[in-house]
């Protein structure tokens, strides 16, 4: 295992990126193509990459590169330059972020796992290359007015639930591998639909939907570049969008607005919000929704037991998470979007966790 990495703490590097005085550009890009060696190669990115100040989150496997960056401005040049030198990556595509602000984050990360995408998938004659359809903004916008058209949403649950296409069959489960048996359920029966899916920057779809077709599916496509590369071209083409409320990123801003509508509720008073936050609390880390209100009145945590420890000396905070088994009883780290305890119940009855120091 290799050891290079940013050791640094993350409120140093954080402020650090406050204080830049340089724009950056929020990237993000996939490829699937045949790596022979990519321990090696994530060393080679891992130093170009430091060398030119870029942060990120870089995954590597032997099926391809699946990467989300902050690249600094001036830098841009020599960045893809790079990239487009090695064969793997020449000519990758690019989506570019909505907000376009450049803090998305604060170190790069650069790891190699056993696929890019998790999928579960064991069938030795499933041929991931055998994708559906592209469809561009204009076309997926014309395939959802066709009142036969079954949409589907390759997303998390807690990412569709602050914003999605109308109609969309949003799975209720945490991760791609726990969606792609439910949407193949959902469908049975109907392969001979005409079926268009999406997803964040389009690199789940590439996958779901050649398991759709090796599941029998006929007519299967999907949106090029997903909700990011859609948001730009409704942009520069004046067209609608279909899509509502915030396409949700895996980064410091968590979420992109796409359009005003508001489908979510605040996870604790159910007032109309779509601000996912993490709770304060480091032992827990929580990702909810919060409005502004309950964010003050709880000071960012979740529960009355997160607020009492946050109040703690930090001490006393690291002698409380420390010797914790993560994710056992005692633990209040819930990593898990679908464990989310009902936060409004229990701030309605003035409950706590009753978790022991």
């Amino acid at each position: 295992m290799s050891t290079l990495a940013n050791r640094i703490d993350k409120n140093i590097l954080k402020q650090k990126l406050k204080e830049e005085q340089f724009l950056r550009k929020t990237i993000s890009f996939y490829r699937y193509i045949s790596i022979a060696e990519p321990n090696s190669l994530r060393d080679e990115l891992f130093l170009k990459w430091s060398s030119l100040n870029c942060f990120g989150r870089v995954y590597l496997a032997h099926e391809g590169i699946n990467a989300q960056m902050s690249v600094p401005e001036h830098e841009w040049d020599n960045f893809v330059t790079h990239l487009f030198s090695m064969p793997y990556f020449k000519e990758v595509p690019f989506k570019h972020a909505v907000d376009g602000n450049g803090k998305s984050f604060y170190k790069l990360i650069v790891k190699v796992r056993d696929k890019i995408v998790a999928d579960g998938i064991e069938d030795k004659t499933f041929n991931p290359s055998n994708t559906g359809k592209y469809l561009n903004a204009l076309e997926f916008n014309e395939a959802l007015d066709n009142k036969d058209t079954i949409v589907v949403d390759m997303r998390n649950h807690y990412e569709s639930e602050v914003g999605r296409f109308d109609k969309a069959f949003c799975p209720d489960a945490d991760t791609f591998r726990e969606e792609l048996p439910l949407v193949v359920e959902h469908l049975k029966g109907k392969e001979d639909k005409k079926i268009i899916m999406y997803c964040t920057g389009g690199i789940r779809c590439e996958k779901a939907s050649a398991y759709l077709k090796h599941q029998g599916f006929s007519d299967v496509s999907h949106l090029q570049g997903g909700i990011i590369q859609y948001a730009q071209e409704i942009k520069e083409q004046n067209l609608e969008s279909k899509f509502k409320g915030i396409n949700f990123v895996f980064d410091e801003r968590i979420g992109e607005r796409i359009t005003n509508d508001v489908l979510s509720k605040c996870h604790q008073c159910q007032q109309p919000c779509d601000t996912h936050v993490n709770c304060k609390n480091d032992d827990c880390h929580l990702l909810f929704i919060q409005c502004e209100t309950c964010a003050k009145k709880m000071n960012g945590c979740c529960t009355p037991e997160c607020v009492r420890i946050v109040a703690l000396p930090i001490e006393e905070q690291r002698r409380i998470r420390k010797g914790r088994v993560k994710n056992g009883p005692e633990c209040l780290a819930v990593y898990k979007s679908r464990l989310r305890p009902n936060l409004a119940e229990i701030l309605k009855n003035n409950l706590n966790l009753n978790y022991k120091a």
